[in-house]
């Protein structure tokens, strides 16, 4: 591989741990980069590598909110008393019980997904059709009052709907928090609650996927591949550290609005570009 192919790698991973966390797509951003910048290096980005790195990269993203949310996150943490801790594992059963539907759905339809839609036409439609989707469900807030402001008021039929709506994102360009957050938004959680149980969810899907997409590719890494793999999971994390303090901040005063017309801005650059290149 020369220096060009290394900085695609970089680049590949700054956009996961941006896009990951904020609810623009992260498969739809790397395909879209991959789509016009494709990668040279044949014999390492084989189509079976590509398939699996773009999922396994985000382990490293993943790792990121582990660190940031690990107190939250650990019902062993000695500063916890009895009742922290029993709560603590409330948590945990909700984000399974999250997981549940896209865990199944994901399993079942993995390879019809990867061979039927992802591509850059699906990706532009679901962005626009997302962002949309923000701006009219922000509108619709505007007026109403959250029902659900803390995770311990997280009910588990608003767990369930969350969970419905992240099968949702098994769609390339849909963006698993994008959906989950939307879904949270729509069932009466306030964006932070939305965001946070976002990010929780994504530890055991994304666990659970880069786990079948490995075995499935075999685990048969060339000494570059693993490097690749490393390199670009290291830079997802630290991006998406970045990331997430940023979202976090930023919703404490503002709505989701921006990220709506992102996306609507983009999935239009995309369509056009697909039908100059036709």
């Amino acid at each position: 591989m020369n220096v060009f192919e290394w900085l695609k790698v970089l680049l590949i991973g700054i956009v996961e741990g941006i896009t990951e966390w904020l609810p623009i797509s992260s498969t739809g951003h790397m395909i879209l980069v991959e789509t016009f910048l494709p990668f040279k290096a044949a014999d390492v980005f084989t189509e079976e590598f590509l398939s699996m790195f773009n999922v396994v990269i985000q382990l490293g993203a993943i790792l990121a909110v582990v660190r940031l949310f690990f107190r939250k996150l650990n019902p062993w943490d000695p500063a916890k008393d009895k009742d922290a801790r029993e709560e603590t594992w409330v948590l945990w059963l909700k984000i399974l019980i999250g997981c549940v539907p896209a865990g199944i759905i994901g399993v079942l339809l993995d390879d019809w997904l990867d061979a039927h839609l992802y591509n850059a036409w699906v990706i532009g439609i679901m962005l626009i059709v997302y962002g949309v989707g923000f701006l009219l469900v922000e509108r619709r807030n505007a007026t109403r009052k959250a029902r659900i402001r803390n995770l311990e008021k997280l009910d588990i039929p608003t767990v369930i709907g969350i969970g419905l709506f992240q099968v949702l994102a098994l769609i390339p360009g849909t963006s698993r928090s994008g959906a989950t957050i939307l879904g949270g938004l729509l069932l009466g959680c306030s964006r932070a609650v939305a965001a946070e149980y976002t990010f929780f969810l994504a530890v055991p899907v994304m666990f659970g996927a880069s786990a079948l997409k490995m075995v499935k590719y075999g685990f048969a890494f060339s000494g570059t591949q693993i490097g690749v793999l490393l390199i670009a999971m290291v830079v997802a994390y630290v991006v998406s550290v970045l990331a997430i303090r940023f979202l976090m901040g930023y919703i404490k005063k503002h709505d989701f609005t921006v990220f709506g017309w992102y996306r609507i801005a983009l999935g239009v650059v995309v369509m056009l570009a697909l039908w100059l290149a036709a």
